[in-house]
C-alpha cells in the first residue's frame, strides 16, 4: 500500500505539540460517506508492545469483503516514540501502523481500527488520525468506554444506542453478541456513523469483535509474547 510520507507529521513531539496537531487535523475529518468504490477488501489493525513497551508492534489483517476471508497479514516493529497517555494513543501507535500498511500488497477499501474515532475528547481518536493522514475510510471500534453517555442498552445482539457528549452524537454503544460486553463504534474518516455500524455488524461472526479486529488482535498478541 502506497503512503505519501510527505503528508505525515513528525512523531517526536511534546504533549502540547500533540494536542495542537489533534486540534488542527480534526478540521479535516469527514463524517459523511466518501467511499469512492465498491468495498472488496476491509482491514483491521491492532497493536502489541515488546520489551516493557519500548518496541511498538503493529499487526494488520486484510480480509475479502463480504466473505471475510483473510487475504494477507503484515507485522511491523519500531521503537516506541511517545508515552502512554489516554487520549493521545494514536501518537504512540500510528508510526508502526504506517510501516505495516506500507508492506501490504492489497490496499484496503476500509480500515477498522482498534480504538476510537470521533468518540474522543477532541473528536480525534486513532481512526480519525490514521484516516486523515492516509485519506482512507476508517472506523473506530473500541473495546472500552472513553467518553459519552447513552441510554440503557438491550442485551440482545444487534442492539445499539447513540453515544452522546454535550448533546452531540459521537458514536454508538453496540451489542455485538447477546449477553456479552458491548463495543464502542464511531466514525473515523470518510464514513458516517450509520455506515460504520453497518460495516461492523457485517464483519461480526460469532465473536464479540469484528473479524478484522479479532484476527489482527490475535496476530499482535501471539507475536508480542514471543
Amino acid at each position: 500500500m502506497e503512503i505519501d510520507r510527505t503528508k505525515i507529521h513528525d512523531w517526536q513531539l511534546t504533549l502540547e505539540q500533540a494536542k495542537a496537531i489533534q486540534q488542527s487535523l480534526r478540521q479535516q475529518v469527514i463524517t459523511e460517506d466518501k467511499i469512492n468504490h465498491p468495498v472488496k477488501h476491509i482491514a483491521g489493525i491492532d497493536m502489541g508492545f515488546l520489551n516493557n513497551g519500548t518496541i511498538s508492534q503493529a499487526a494488520v489483517a486484510v480480509l475479502s469483503f463480504p466473505d471475510l476471508t483473510v487475504q494477507t497479514t503484515q507485522i511491523a516493529q519500531r521503537p516506541t516514540s511517545f508515552p502512554y497517555i489516554p487520549g493521545y494513543l494514536s501518537f504512540r501507535e500510528i508510526p508502526a501502523v504506517l510501516d505495516a500498511l506500507e508492506q501490504l500488497t492489497i490496499t484496503p477499501d476500509i480500515i477498522i481500527c482498534d480504538g476510537q474515532g470521533i468518540a474522543h475528547p477532541r473528536r480525534f481518536g486513532i481512526a480519525c488520525h490514521l484516516g486523515v493522514l492516509i485519506d482512507v475510510p476508517t472506523i473506530g471500534v473500541a473495546k472500552s468506554w472513553l467518553i459519552g453517555s447513552h441510554e440503557p442498552l438491550p442485551e440482545t445482539k444487534g442492539s445499539w444506542q447513540p453515544l452522546m457528549d454535550k448533546e452531540e452524537i459521537i458514536g454508538a454503544i453496540v451489542r455485538s453478541r447477546t449477553g456479552v460486553k458491548p463495543i464502542y463504534v464511531s466514525p473515523g474518516h470518510r464514513v458516517s456513523l450509520e455506515t460504520a455500524i453497518d460495516y461492523v455488524f457485517r464483519c461480526i461472526t460469532k465473536y464479540r469483535l469484528p473479524e478484522t479486529t479479532r484476527i489482527a488482535d490475535k496476530l499482535a498478541s501471539l507475536r508480542s509474547r514471543n
